[in-house]
Order: C-alpha cells, then structure tokens, then sequence
C-alpha cells in the first residue's frame, strides 16, 4: 500500500520507537523498503557519533583517556600512533 493510503486505511504515519518503525517498515511494499533503505544509508550517523563523544568528553566520561595519556608521557612510555611517526 502506497504511504499516501496509509491515513484512508486507519494508520498512524507517526511512528516514534524503533518497535513501531519495524512494524511500519514490514508493511512497505518491495520498491519503499528500497527506497527506505537507501534513504536510510544516505544518515550522517557519524553526526550522532560525534555529539555522543561531545557530551561524553563535557561529562568526564574520557578522562581516564587523558589521564593514561599524562601517565604515559611521565612514564617515557608514550608511543605513536601505529602507523603515524611524529614529525
């Protein structure tokens, strides 16, 4: 059934949890579970990814990171990152 019937056919074109994204996904025909998908690879997730390690940094969640680090230069144990030699 096209998406534009869904509403003359009693569903909720609001969906808000993964469950109910499922649901509506399987109801799609062939060609809009392609369209879906391929709308779904075009998703900068890397932009959630991003603010997820933003708030985490904000709070403290890394800081055992930059405390290994310290350690590590005060140690004289600090070593590259494999595959890039400092200048």
């Amino acid at each position: 059934m096209p998406i534009a019937d869904w509403a003359m056919a009693g569903y909720s074109l609001a969906v808000s949890t993964v469950t109910e994204i499922i649901d509506a996904v399987k109801h799609l025909s062939d060609e809009e579970k392609d369209e879906f998908l391929e709308k779904l690879r075009e998703i900068e997730f890397e932009d959630a990814w991003d603010r997820q390690m933003q708030a985490d940094a904000k709070a403290g969640k890394l800081e055992f990171l930059v405390r290994e680090a310290d350690e590590a230069i005060e140690g004289g144990t600090l070593r590259d990152w494999p595959g890039r030699a400092q200048p």
